[in-house]
C-alpha cells in the first residue's frame, strides 16, 4: 500500500469524511485490521476563506504548493486536495511536485461516464460554479456538458456553504432550498448533479435529490484508495 497525502482543513468537516471513507474502503478491501496509510496537512480555513474572498489566488497557490511539497517530502506517494474549490490551482501544484495529484473532477467524470451521462448540473461555491477551472476541465478533457444554477441560486448555495456547512450546521430549510435548485437543473436538462463542494454531501444524500447525485468526496476518496493499492 502506498501513502495518500491529504491537503485538508478546507473545511475539517469534509476532511474528516475523507479520512473516514478511505479507511473504511481499505478495511473492506483488505480486512478488519487494515487502515489507510496517509499523511494530512490541515490548514486554518479561516485564513484561506479570507484570501479566497479577497481574490488573492496567487498567494493561495503559493501556500498550496508549499503544502504539497511538504507532504511529498514527508513520504506521500499521491496528493489529494480535500476540497473542490482549491483545485483552481491544481495544475500549478502538480507542476511543483514529482508525485501525482489526483484531480477531483477527473474522479467525478469517470463515474459520470460509467453512468453514460453527457449533461450534468453542478453545485458548489461560486468559484467552482462560475470559473472555468472545473467546468472547463469536465468539458474539454471528458466531453461532459455542465449546467449551473441561475445567479440567485448560486448566491444561496455559496452562502449556505460558507455560513453553515463548513461549520457543520445542517438546516432542513437549506436542504429544501438545494432540492428546489436541483429540480430546476433537472428541468433545464441535467441527467445528474455533481455535489461539487465536499461539504454538500453532509446535507444532500441520494434520497434527497430528484437526480442521481455524484458525491465528489466519496468518488475522490475511492479513487485515491484504488491508486494506492495498485
Amino acid at each position: 500500500m502506498k501513502t495518500i497525502g491529504f491537503i485538508g482543513g478546507m473545511s475539517w468537516e469534509s476532511s474528516l469524511e475523507y479520512y473516514r471513507i478511505t479507511n473504511e474502503i481499505i478495511k473492506e478491501k483488505l480486512g478488519e485490521s487494515h487502515s489507510c496509510k496517509s499523511i494530512m496537512y490541515s490548514v486554518d480555513f479561516a485564513e484561506f476563506e479570507k484570501l479566497q474572498h479577497e481574490g488573492r489566488w496567487e498567494l493561495l497557490t503559493f501556500k498550496m504548493i508549499d503544502i504539497a511539497v511538504k507532504l511529498e517530502n514527508a513520504g506521500a506517494d499521491l496528493i489529494i486536495i480535500c476540497t473542490n474549490t482549491m483545485h483552481k490551482m491544481a495544475t500549478e501544484v502538480q507542476k511543483s511536485i514529482k508525485i501525482p495529484l489526483l484531480h477531483i473532477a477527473d474522479a467525478t467524470a469517470e463515474e459520470i461516464k460509467v453512468k453514460n451521462m453527457s449533461t450534468v448540473g453542478l453545485l458548489g461555491t461560486r468559484f467552482t460554479m462560475e470559473e472555468d477551472f472545473y467546468t472547463g476541465r469536465l468539458k474539454e478533457k471528458h466531453g461532459i456538458n455542465v449546467l449551473i444554477p441561475k445567479e440567485e441560486d448560486r448566491k444561496i448555495i455559496h452562502k449556505i456553504i460558507y455560513q453553515e456547512l463548513i461549520a457543520g450546521i445542517l438546516k432542513e430549510e437549506s436542504r429544501q432550498r438545494f432540492q428546489e435548485i436541483i429540480q430546476n437543473l433537472k428541468k433545464a436538462g441535467a441527467e445528474g448533479v455533481i455535489l461539487g463542494c465536499t461539504e454538500i454531501p453532509l446535507l444532500i444524500k441520494e434520497k434527497d435529490s430528484d437526480l442521481p447525485v455524484f458525491d465528489t468526496t466519496t468518488l475522490h476518496a475511492r479513487k485515491a484508495v484504488e491508486q494506492i493499492l495498485k
